[in-house]
C-alpha cells in the first residue's frame, strides 16, 4: 500500500509540473534556445478583426558568462514588409535595457495586420549570434505565430436599414471666429485712414533750383580751368576742353551748331551774330591755337596757355554784357 501512494503522489507532482510548464509556454508564446542563448517571440494576440493590430514581443537573451567573455553580436530577423499575407506596420528600435555584464537583452516589438480574412502564418524568424572574438557562429529559429483574421459578422436575417439623412449642425459664431477677426481688422484699418492718414498734411515738394544759365556754366568751367591749370600735365587735353567750353556756350546761348563745325565754319557762322563778331580776333586766335596743339602737335609758349584761357573768359563776359543790354532794350514780347 505504501508503494502504491508513492507511486500515486510522483505520478501527481511529475503532472503538475508539466501542466505548469505548458501554462507558462502558452503564457509567454514560442520560445526557443540553447545553453547560452534564447529567443522568444510572443504575439499579444492570435485573433483579429480585418485591420487590428498585433504586437510581437521578440526578445533575446546571451549569456556572458558561457562564453568566456567573448565580444559577441547579436543579428535580427529582417522582416520584408509584407509576407504571407501579413503586412509589417512598425519596427522599435532595439532596446538593450535590462543588460548586466553576465547576461545581454535585446528586446524589439514588431506591429503587424493583415487585411484578408484567413489564418495565416508568420514563418519561424532565425536570430543569430556571432562571437567577433574567435568567429564563432550559432543561430536560433523561433516557432512559426499563426493569427487568425475574421471579418465584421454580418446578420443576413435582418433587413438593410435605409441611408441616414444628413443632418444639420446648430451655427456656432466660434467657428467663423478666422473671417470675423479679418472683417474686424478691415475696419480698424479703414478706420484708422480716414481718421489720420487723409487729415495729415501732405508735404510740399521741396522748389527747383532754378536752372544755371549757359553764362554761369561757361564762366564755371572757365575758372575752374584756371584753378587746375591742366596745360602744366596735358597741352592737348586742356585745349580740348577749353574749346568744348565755347562751343558749348556758343551753341547754347546763341543756337549755334558749334560741335559739330570746323574753325572756319564757326568763324563763318558767327558773323550774323553780333556780340559774337566783335569778339572775332580772339575766338580765332584761341580756336586756331588750339587746332595746332591738338592736331598739329605744336607746344605753344608757357605764356600762351592762360592768355587762351583769360581771352576765352573776356570773351563771355564780353557776350553777356551785350546779350543783357540788348535784352533790356528790345520791346516787351519782342523775342532775341
Amino acid at each position: 500500500m505504501k508503494g502504491i501512494r508513492n507511486i500515486f503522489v510522483y505520478t501527481l507532482l511529475a503532472g503538475l509540473f508539466i501542466a505548469g510548464r505548458a501554462q507558462a509556454q502558452d503564457q509567454q508564446g514560442t520560445e526557443q534556445y540553447n545553453d547560452y542563448f534564447k529567443v522568444t517571440a510572443r504575439p499579444d494576440t492570435t485573433s483579429i478583426r480585418i485591420g487590428e493590430p498585433v504586437k510581437i514581443s521578440i526578445t533575446t537573451r546571451v549569456v556572458i558568462r558561457s562564453l568566456k567573455g567573448a565580444n559577441i553580436k547579436v543579428v535580427f530577423p529582417n522582416l520584408p514588409d509584407s509576407i504571407n499575407h501579413i503586412e509589417v506596420v512598425e519596427r522599435t528600435p532595439l532596446d538593450t535595457t535590462g543588460s548586466t555584464e553576465d547576461e545581454k537583452y535585446w528586446k524589439q516589438v514588431l506591429t503587424v495586420t493583415s487585411f484578408d480574412s484567413g489564418r495565416w502564418e508568420l514563418p519561424p524568424m532565425k536570430f543569430e549570434v556571432f562571437s567577433v572574438s574567435d568567429g564563432s557562429y550559432d543561430s536560433v529559429f523561433t516557432d512559426p505565430i499563426f493569427i487568425d483574421v475574421n471579418t465584421v459578422p454580418v446578420d443576413t436575417t435582418k433587413a438593410f436599414k435605409p441611408i441616414k439623412p444628413l443632418r444639420t449642425v446648430a451655427w456656432n459664431i466660434l467657428d467663423y471666429w478666422p473671417y470675423l477677426l479679418a472683417l474686424l481688422l478691415v475696419i480698424t484699418a479703414v478706420t484708422l485712414y480716414f481718421a489720420y492718414w487723409r487729415k495729415k498734411p501732405k508735404a510740399k515738394p521741396a522748389p527747383l533750383k532754378p536752372l544755371k544759365t549757359p553764362f554761369e556754366v561757361a564762366m564755371e568751367q572757365l575758372h575752374q580751368l584756371e584753378n587746375e591749370k591742366p596745360w602744366n600735365t596735358d597741352v592737348k587735353l586742356y585745349y580740348t576742353q577749353l574749346t568744348d567750353v565755347l562751343r558749348h556756350y556758343f551753341e547754347q546761348q546763341f543756337h549755334i551748331a558749334a560741335l559739330e563745325q570746323t574753325t572756319a565754319e564757326l568763324l563763318q557762322n558767327i558773323k550774323p551774330v553780333t556780340v559774337l563778331n566783335q569778339q572775332r580776333e580772339k575766338i580765332q586766335h584761341i580756336l586756331t591755337l588750339a587746332d595746332l596743339a591738338k592736331f598739329a602737335k605744336l607746344q605753344p609758349a608757357p605764356h600762351e596757355h592762360e592768355d587762351c584761357l583769360q581771352k576765352a573768359i573776356a570773351v563771355v563776359e564780353w557776350t553777356k554784357r551785350a546779350v543783357t543790354a540788348q535784352t533790356e532794350q528790345l520791346p516787351e514780347g519782342t523775342n532775341q
